[in-house]
């Protein structure tokens, strides 16, 4: 049989005919006609997990004598070439499928048993020797092997992705923080004149914050880590050995260098898609943070002529089909769109958690592109905005200079020398005349010169108080 032949495969539905050379079999074609969709596919590190969760029942299997040792060893085989990045083109299924990811979990199994096959030197389809259900499916279910799937690809995608852009990004924020220390600007509340503060204190602010996120999210994702893999179609472990639920979490431990844990309860495990739903609240959390970030970076350098203008963000592009020299902060908007893509994220994961029934929740399809797909496309953002944005921005020390020494906010600083209500009126009069604070107190003789000197030093007003026994207080 030549690749440009087709082939026959049947189920219990009847047969349908293949291209020759696929390696996805027959329920994989007809939940390709079932769902023309979207268009989109599995993501690949969706694909990777279920791969080595393949790999591990089929190292245990064979070790326990569920199934021959050398079907064992080719689907071993077939998922290492996989994962190494083979085949990679036969995952076809479309996101919106069947409930529950059957569609997608049999297109494993099949394009693991007909590579296995063609390993063996047989032909693909010929499922006596190596069969999707009977061998490559031994012992599992979609129902266990769908949420351990987004339980790994979550854990995947965080490793690879998310955590690595957040470390990266808190590293240059702080960077920037230092290199910022010394420059005063106004501070503004409600849109509004407030007091000074330091430029370097509002990086290193954000640096906190996405700090403090990232460690949400590794509490979070803790949850991720204990697996009902081994519960098969309800969670009573049918059709399973009663060695196969400790030794497959221990196994996929081991492939993954992941603390992994088998569930307490596997009913609990398979039914809840609470740690999902925890986990996806985390990436809300963090990308509303990030929205306000972004604006942040954006009012800050508005302008160049008629905006705040205190910082420059790198140019990456032209910004107008038809204004010339014209750039925009183009790295601070792509963010807050893909924030916002992973609030809607957010809100349908929670819905489809909310709707499993009984023994199954069958909208994991949903939960599973959902949540990878956030925790990809934050951390993709994330490296993106550091190393196009972050990284390079530059400040207008004579721009953030003027805007602090002319706020009105200064008159804060006399509350407790010349009492609120005077304060008050200081500000009123030097709105309306024109006049400095400065000239105002003076004129009154409210405060002598020297007070007066003292109590409006910028560097003085704009210094955070240390805590105690702080490394970085020198900053301050």
């Amino acid at each position: 049989m030549t690749n440009s032949q087709v082939r026959i495969e049947r189920d219990s539905m009847g047969e349908l005919s293949l291209p020759g050379s696929a390696y996805y079999g027959i329920q994989t074609l007809r939940a390709i006609e079932n769902f023309p969709i979207s268009g989109i596919k599995p993501l690949s590190t969706y694909v990777d997990a279920c791969l080595f969760i393949k790999k591990a029942t089929a190292i245990v299997n064979g070790e326990l004598g569920c199934i021959p040792q050398d079907i064992s060893q080719v689907i071993i085989q077939a998922s290492d070439e996989i994962l190494n990045g083979k085949f990679r083109d036969q995952f076809v299924v479309d996101v919106y499928q069947a409930g529950a990811g059957t569609s997608h979990h049999m297109n494993v199994n099949e394009v693991l048993a007909n590579r296995a096959l063609e390993i063996l030197g047989d032909e693909k389809g010929n499922y006596k020797l190596v069969s999707p259900n009977d061998h490559v499916n031994y012992g599992q279910s979609t129902n266990d092997v769908i949420p351990t799937a987004i339980r790994i690809g979550g854990l995947l995608a965080l490793e690879k992705t998310l955590h690595p852009a957040l470390d990266n990004a808190i590293t240059t924020l702080e960077n920037k923080a230092i290199e910022f220390k010394d420059i005063v600007k106004s501070g503004r509340t409600h849109m509004q004149d407030a007091v000074p503060v330091r430029l370097g204190e509002n990086f290193r602010a954000w640096a906190q914050i996405l700090t403090e996120h990232q460690n949400r999210i590794y509490t979070a994702s803790s949850d991720l880590m204990v697996l009902g893999l081994g519960g098969s179609a309800v969670g009573t472990g049918l059709n399973t050995h009663p060695q196969y639920r400790l030794r497959v979490v221990e196994t996929l431990a081991n492939l993954l260098n992941i603390p992994l844990q088998p569930a307490p309860h596997l009913m609990a495990a398979m039914q809840s898609m609470a740690p999902f739903v925890y986990v996806s609240g985390a990436l809300r959390n963090l990308a509303q943070d990030l929205v306000k970030i972004s604006h942040d970076l954006r009012l800050m350098d508005s302008g160049p002529k008629t905006g705040l203008k205190e910082i420059q963000l790198p140019p990456v592009q032209p910004g107008s089909s038809i204004m010339p020299g014209k750039y925009n902060p183009v790295m601070a908007e792509m963010t807050s769109m893909v924030c916002f893509q992973v609030m809607g994220y957010d809100n349908a994961i929670a819905l489809a958690a909310s709707s499993g029934q009984l023994e199954l929740n069958v909208m994991m399809p949903l939960i599973a592109y959902n949540l990878i797909h956030s925790i990809e496309i934050l951390g993709n953002t994330i490296t993106a905005l550091t190393e196009r944005c972050l990284a390079g921005i530059t400040v207008n020390r004579e721009r953030c200079l003027a805007y602090a020494e002319g706020s009105l906010a200064l008159v804060t600083a006399l509350n407790t020398h010349i009492g609120y209500l005077n304060a008050a009126a200081v500000a009123k009069e030097s709105l309306e005349t024109g006049k400095s604070l400065r000239q105002i107190v003076l004129e009154k003789e409210l405060m002598s010169e020297e007070q007066l000197a003292q109590v409006l030093d910028l560097e003085q007003m704009s210094g955070i108080v240390p805590l105690p026994n702080k490394a970085n207080e020198e900053y301050y």
